[in-house]
């Protein structure tokens, strides 16, 4: 038994020599700054047909013409995001499973929910920014207000009488009305859906009476003269509806982007998350792609790597407050 185990021994520890020679070291790492040599699983956190869906289409089929390998995307929804950056974190750290970084499993979740299957900040290697989209304030046609200040007077009039919907509890539209309500003092409550579409459709019955929601949904009502938009969430007016004013216009300092990037699970070489993070900055600086993400609303947002690690973790403070004044919480 002895003589047939020590030249195994022996085989092991000459391998692990080779691994560890300079010669194949470097072959590793020229072959992780090469990446992609295959075909890219990205996993996006929601469901087909959204604004972050086809938004994370558009830079996946950029990617796949930039690197001659295609970017396959899978929509992974439920759970506020949270179950798609599961399947993220949980995946093998080669590079060719990465998927969407977005501001609901990243950077709210962490205070919203009592219990995570990740933790938002070790389980994950970002990359880089892809975008940012505003959130759009919009106000059935009954409701006499045209202004966030005429909006707010009607509400403070009417203690508990308002309610604002949003696409579900831990979503930005969400944590915007949140925002709204303690900025100003609202006393209104808020209906969570299952989506912005479902809750569009409430609104349009008249069953609430406003909402916050990703810019590209609305605006197509606004635009039919079915609702009526009062402000968009971000700190400077959206380009896609120039005519609709800032909340900070009205409210100093008050700002809230839905923002997405791209992440993979944790300890991916650092070789290839340079490699990929440059590939990003080179389709984003495409004239095609920003066009197709103005279309739905958003803008193109680069950040390296660690810009990115940095943002979640302001984005993270920023809301943590927010989000526990509130009292929201998911168990």
């Amino acid at each position: 038994m002895i003589r047939r185990i020590l030249p195994r021994r022996r085989a092991l520890a000459g391998m692990a020599g080779a691994l560890s020679s300079p010669m194949i070291a470097s072959g590793i790492a020229r072959a992780q700054a090469n990446w992609p040599t295959k075909s890219v699983r990205y996993i996006n956190l929601f469901p087909a047909g959204g604004a972050t869906d086809v938004m994370s289409r558009i830079v996946c089929q950029e990617l796949s013409e930039l690197t001659g390998q295609q970017f396959i995307v899978e929509n992974k929804g439920g759970s506020g995001g949270n179950a798609g950056a599961d399947a993220i974190a949980k995946s093998a750290p080669d590079g060719y499973t990465v998927g969407l970084f977005s501001i609901a499993p990243h950077a709210i979740a962490p205070t919203l929910y009592s219990r995570l299957p990740f933790d938002p900040e070790k389980d994950f290697t970002p990359i880089s920014m892809f975008w940012a989209v505003p959130n759009l304030l919009v106000v059935k046609l009954d409701i006499p207000a045209t202004t966030v200040p005429e909006l707010i007077a009607l509400v403070k009039a009417n203690p508990s009488k308002y309610s604002f919907a949003s696409g579900g509890s831990g979503t930005s539209p969400h944590i915007c009305g949140e925002m709204f309500k303690q900025r100003a003092g609202l006393n209104m409550f808020h209906v969570p859906y299952r989506g912005g579409a479902p809750a569009m459709q409430d609104m349009l019955a008249g069953q609430i009476d406003m909402m916050f929601d990703n810019i590209p949904g609305p605006i197509v009502q606004v635009r039919a003269g079915k609702v009526r938009a009062l402000a968009v969430t971000t700190s400077e007016r959206s380009p896609i509806a120039p005519e609709v004013p800032t909340m900070s216009e009205y409210m100093p300092g008050f700002q809230m982007t839905s923002w997405g990037g791209l992440c993979g699970p944790a300890g991916l070489p650092p070789a290839m998350v340079e490699k990929a993070s440059a590939l990003v900055r080179q389709a984003l600086e495409s004239k095609a792609l920003k066009a197709a993400f103005l279309t739905h609303g958003g803008t193109t947002f680069y950040k390296t790597p660690a810009e990115t690690v940095a943002f979640r973790r302001s984005e993270e403070a920023m809301l943590a407050p927010i989000i526990k004044t509130s009292g929201a919480k998911v168990d």
